[in-house]
């Protein structure tokens, strides 16, 4: 496992435990001791998107699109995360106050009310949206990432069979142009015979003639 998987997984643990604890601010008394967690807790999630950021600027050009759109993904539901333990808080501030007002009835109902189970169960299912997509989004990017291995083989492949078909070529040419100078050669040796052989027969011919002529002239002479 790379270190930015590493990184991921805390990131996404992390996450899932601040969840929870925002959703406990409504219904636990000792807030402070919750506060501090949660407030460590989105510091050290923004130090691990930082540290995600390093690594990816390491990666090649198809794992860096990739993993950049994770890292956004990851700062958008960081910041979704802030504003809501903000709003939890704002909230539970006016909830105090409110009890604060009516103290009697505020000790009268010790049981969790109805609107705070609810509450409850909203952050959880919200915990449990938040887990699924970031599943989701490692699941893709996964995938993604596979592809692009496998893009990237492809195209190494490709390559290397490219690269030998074009010394292939250039092995026919250099046979192609051996085999031509071969032929040319074999073409001007045959002409330069063709040549002597013509030579040699009119020579032939002429001498026959010229036999033929003193014979006859010879046979002239003595009739």
């Amino acid at each position: 496992m790379s270190l930015l998987e590493q990184y991921e997984q805390q990131y996404a643990t992390l996450i899932a435990e601040i969840t929870i604890q925002i959703g406990q601010i409504s219904v636990v008394s000792e807030r402070k001791e919750l506060y501090a967690k949660i407030d460590g807790g989105l510091v050290e999630a923004q130090e691990l998107l930082e540290q995600m950021g390093l690594e990816i600027r390491e990666l090649s050009s198809i794992q860096r699109s990739t993993a950049t759109s994770k890292l956004n993904c990851a700062q958008v539901e960081l910041k979704r995360l802030q504003n809501e333990y903000k709003k939890a808080k704002e909230d539970s501030l006016k909830g105090r106050k409110a009890q604060a007002i009516d103290y009697e009835d505020y000790y009268e109902d010790v049981s969790m009310s109805h609107d705070q189970r609810q509450r409850l169960l909203d952050n959880s299912e919200r915990t449990e949206r938040t887990g699924n997509r970031l599943q989701e989004g490692y699941r893709v990017a996964l995938e993604t990432e596979t592809l692009g291995a496998q893009v990237l083989g492809d195209l190494h492949h490709q390559r290397e069979t490219i690269q030998s078909s074009r010394a292939r070529l250039r092995e026919t040419n250099a046979e192609l142009g051996r085999a031509s100078r071969t032929l040319n050669s074999m073409w001007m040796r045959a002409m330069r015979q063709k040549v002597i052989l013509y030579t040699v027969g009119s020579f032939f011919v002429v001498a026959v003639l010229v036999s033929i002529y003193l014979t006859f002239s010879s046979s002239a002479r003595k009739a």
